[in-house]
């Protein structure tokens, strides 16, 4: 069966880690790349962890109702393409979407019946707050920023259909793992 999985959490809590674990092991699933208009990091590259888009393209895809969901977070726009989705889907795949809780509110919202979504938890901000600084990327603003946004998405987890805290990734990525395959084995 195709569902969408949606997978949330604060920034540093482990999510991306633990969705590339997921792609490996699970064969029927894709990642959703989705459209930001915030800059490349590191060696990121269009087309394959982001689409990056120029804020007046997001607004106007925003316009012609080509995303699935769409939100602003941190101060850029991230958002998923419907196409993407109903291609998958249509290929047969389940669609892995590493998103933030906004976008797995409308996700839940617009896909009711398609759509799991688990919430990745840090054991606590202080946990969060020293793996933020561990990464060695992000200037104090940022982290502070980061922090404040952690606490407001952590308030949210339980709009969730399931929590996993990530206190050992090896830990959490076997409890998300069956939780996905679990949901990936049931009939519609």
């Amino acid at each position: 069966m195709t569902k969408l999985i949606v997978i949330s959490a604060p920034s540093g809590a482990g999510k991306t880690t633990l969705c590339e674990r997921l792609l490996k092991d699970i064969k029927m699933i894709k990642l959703s790349i989705s459209s930001t208009t915030r800059l490349p990091r590191g060696q990121e590259t269009h087309g394959r962890e982001y689409f990056f888009l120029k804020e007046a393209d997001f607004k106007a895809g925003i316009e012609r109702d080509e995303f699935a969901e769409w939100a602003l977070v941190h101060g850029n726009y991230y958002g998923t393409s419907k196409r993407f989705v109903s291609e998958a889907f249509q290929d047969g795949y389940s669609v892995l979407l590493d998103i933030d809780v906004q976008g797995a509110a409308s996700l839940r919202k617009t896909f009711p019946k398609d759509c799991f979504s688990v919430f990745i938890s840090p054991p606590s901000l202080q946990v969060l707050e020293q793996r933020l600084r561990a990464r060695g990327t992000d200037k104090e603003e940022t982290i502070l920023k980061r922090l404040r946004n952690a606490k407001a998405e952590m308030d949210r987890k339980n709009e969730f259909d399931l929590v996993v805290i990530n206190d050992s990734l090896d830990r959490a990525y076997e409890e998300l793992r069956a939780a996905v395959s679990t949901q990936l084995s049931r009939e519609q």
